[in-house]
């Protein structure tokens, strides 16, 4: 759950029609703002600044990489008095204000990166203090504060509670935890997507099996953050439920399992990329089938993301790679020898050089990645958020949050 993109994304490209290319180039309009020199990634981080951050550093701890300093005080920086976090924080002296737009995805997300680190737990505390400050009613938590509740972004933040010691299942608002709100949003044993997860229920109030949200799901009602390891070794069993979070967990993971079956990957249904790979989501489907079932769940939608997926990462930058290395990490994979590519490498090129450790002072990372990257959505996710926030649609669905077939 890449984790996870801005949950405006999807819904902006669904109202202007706009599609992007699977892999091939996109244009690369110039950053409204300055580049941080701590910051990861070389395009605008107004709406995915501390989301892009947060993964590469993680992806970094994961692999025994020790980042450098300022990229962990650039993060460090971007944290509201009130715990928060927004997606960027052009000017960090600035006090947060009302007009600012914190949300829950990239607070968690930095929660989990900061309590891997080590050392920053005050900020990573204060951060969880304010995500239970804008816990929903039903146990759930939406993208912004106050938004209703979603499958990814409750599943992130559940990563955040884990991370700092907390148990979901004590978790409470009205009595409800945000198993309780996960579990609403498991479809049931019969009918179309059973046993999948729905990003929200439609319009009419019913859920839709959303492969994106799926994924996330597993990992939330696991009780796992964004980058866990292998589960114990288990096949897709029947349907049933769900009653109980692992339950649901086992129903989407066999859901994902027949998913993959016949590609090896999810496809993308945005307008105008029908039947195109989605290498996000697979990347985050492999994560989900090895935290339920084992690596060798997610071995097929794993070697077919070691076949495909460098140039969509290479365009798409820190977070996509970090989406790889956990991919990787969680099915056991040398992610410095990931089908042909130095994931390790790669991903620290687009950012400050790391600290030099054991693992890491013999690389020779490749600047030129720096200058394609692309902060983990492509620069049309990125245009796509500045109009939904334009036209005020709000945060509906995410980018992906995509129903699959």
């Amino acid at each position: 759950m890449n984790v996870r993109r801005s949950a405006a994304v999807l819904a902006a490209t669904a109202v202007i029609g706009a599609a992007t290319p699977a892999v091939a180039a996109s244009p690369s309009p110039s950053p409204s703002v300055a580049i941080p020199s701590g910051l990861y990634g070389s395009t605008d981080p107004t709406y995915d600044g501390v989301w892009r951050q947060s993964l590469a550093l993680l992806a970094q701890d994961t692999v025994g990489v020790k980042p450098a300093e300022k990229a962990v005080n650039w993060l460090t920086g971007q944290q509201c008095a009130s715990g928060a976090f927004a997606a960027f924080r052009a000017d960090p002296a600035k006090a947060c204000d009302a007009k600012l737009m914190v949300d829950t995805n990239s607070t968690a997300a930095a929660v989990q990166a900061l309590a891997a680190l080590g050392g920053h737990e005050a900020e990573a505390k204060k951060a969880v203090t304010w995500l239970k400050s804008v816990q929903n009613a039903d146990g759930g938590w939406g993208y912004s504060p106050g938004g209703a509740s979603d499958t990814n972004s409750t599943s992130v933040v559940v990563g955040a509670l884990v991370a700092v010691g907390e148990k979901p299942d004590e978790v409470l608002k009205g009595g409800r935890s945000p198993y309780d709100a996960l579990l609403r949003l498991a479809l049931p044993c019969d009918g179309a997507g059973a046993g999948a997860f729905a990003y929200q229920p439609d319009k009419q109030g019913k859920p839709a099996a959303n492969a994106d949200a799926t994924a996330a799901g597993v990992l939330g009602t696991l009780g796992e953050g964004l980058a866990p390891g292998a589960g114990a070794k288990s096949d897709p069993a029947p349907c049933a439920g769900p009653d109980h979070p692992r339950q649901a967990a086992a129903n989407a993971g066999a859901y994902l399992t027949q998913a993959v079956a016949k590609d090896g990957y999810l496809k993308s249904v945005l307008p105008g990329a029908t039947d195109q790979p989605d290498y996000g989501n697979t990347a985050d489907a492999v994560v989900a089938l090895a935290a339920q079932g084992g690596a060798e769940r997610a071995r097929k939608p794993l070697r077919w993301l070691e076949q495909n997926a460098a140039a969509w990462a290479k365009q798409s930058g820190p977070a996509a790679y970090a989406q790889l290395i956990f991919a990787a990490h969680a099915t056991g994979t040398d992610p410095r020898a990931f089908g042909g590519t130095d994931l390790v490498a790669a991903l620290n090129a687009t950012g400050p050089t790391p600290q030099a450790t054991e693992k890491t002072a013999t690389e020779k990372p490749d600047d030129s990645d720096k200058g394609d990257s692309d902060d983990g959505y492509g620069t049309w996710w990125t245009i796509g958020v500045f109009l939904v926030a334009g036209i005020g649609i709000g945060f509906l669905i995410s980018g992906r949050r995509k129903q699959q077939p």
